[in-house]
């Protein structure tokens, strides 16, 4: 099954990368964005077929390595999932 894990910085933590894309995509013509928040997706290929055990495996996968959990919040979404 495929796990889909979308990493974000969580609010108030300053998102530098963010706010270089925002000053450019004004000077680009792009007024309309107030702004912009830079996230990472990371698609897991696992051998599982129970979503449950999926999603839990998956969550101590970001706990562990894949996120930090000190300035980003993760979702996990599984592509298989009904």
């Amino acid at each position: 099954m495929q796990a889909i894990v979308n990493i974000s910085l969580k609010e108030g933590v300053l998102d530098p990368q963010g706010r270089a894309i925002a000053r450019s995509l004004g000077d680009l013509g792009f007024s309309e964005v107030n702004d912009v928040r830079v996230g990472k997706q990371i698609l897991l290929d696992v051998d599982e077929t129970d979503p449950a055990r999926l999603r839990q495996r998956v969550a101590r996968m970001c706990e562990t390595l894949l996120s930090n959990t000190v300035i980003e919040d993760y979702s996990i979404d599984i592509a298989d999932e009904t």
